[in-house]
């Protein structure tokens, strides 16, 4: 058996094909009814190209709104993706991180880090998904899970960041690379 001498070269172009896999599709999200409330504000091309930049801002702005413990997360991320002309699509589908699945141990988690980096002890609460369990604990969590969740969401995003960006500039440089070695050869 012998192995393959050249390692395959991921580019930006694999890159983005494969973000644009994943990404929702920019006519059916344009439909979305949360959209609708910005108007033609959601139509500015940047919004729905992908680049570095823009990916790398829509992953810090997506993953930072995934962390906030409030209702219309999916209105936030818009908003900062046009004020920060980031990937509309890419940031509004990462809110979704946080989903009914995920949302009791990211949320809790969130607590514990609120309830530790504040100096308080974290309260023993025996959690039960209704709304009226959420209204009356509220008042005894709220500060450490608003603390947690926005030092999550900070560190999340930064990472988030960091990384597509580092990816991003990666594969660019393996492409550039590849270039020059052909030119040479």
């Amino acid at each position: 058996m012998t192995l393959p001498t050249t390692v395959p070269c991921y580019d930006a172009r694999m890159l983005k094909k494969y973000l644009t896999k994943w990404i929702p599709n920019p006519s059916r999200l344009r439909q979305h009814r949360s959209l609708r409330l910005f108007g033609s504000w959601t139509e500015e091309s940047r919004l729905w190209h992908l680049s570095r930049q823009s990916a790398s801002r829509a992953f810090a702005i997506g993953l930072y709104c995934c962390m906030l413990p409030i209702p219309g997360q999916m209105f936030i991320a818009v908003a900062l993706a046009i004020i920060f002309t980031a990937n509309l699509p890419i940031s509004f589908a990462l809110i979704f991180v946080t989903n009914p699945l995920t949302m009791p141990a990211v949320f809790y988690g969130a607590y514990k880090l609120g309830a530790w980096i504040i100096g308080t002890d974290p309260i023993d609460v025996e959690f039960q998904a209704s709304w009226t369990w959420f209204t009356q604990s509220l008042e005894d969590i709220w500060v450490p899970l608003v603390v947690g969740s926005q030092v999550l969401g900070i560190l999340l995003a930064g990472l988030g960041y960091l990384v597509i960006d580092g990816l991003w500039r990666n594969a660019i440089k393996r492409q550039w690379e590849a270039r020059q070695r052909k030119r040479n050869q």
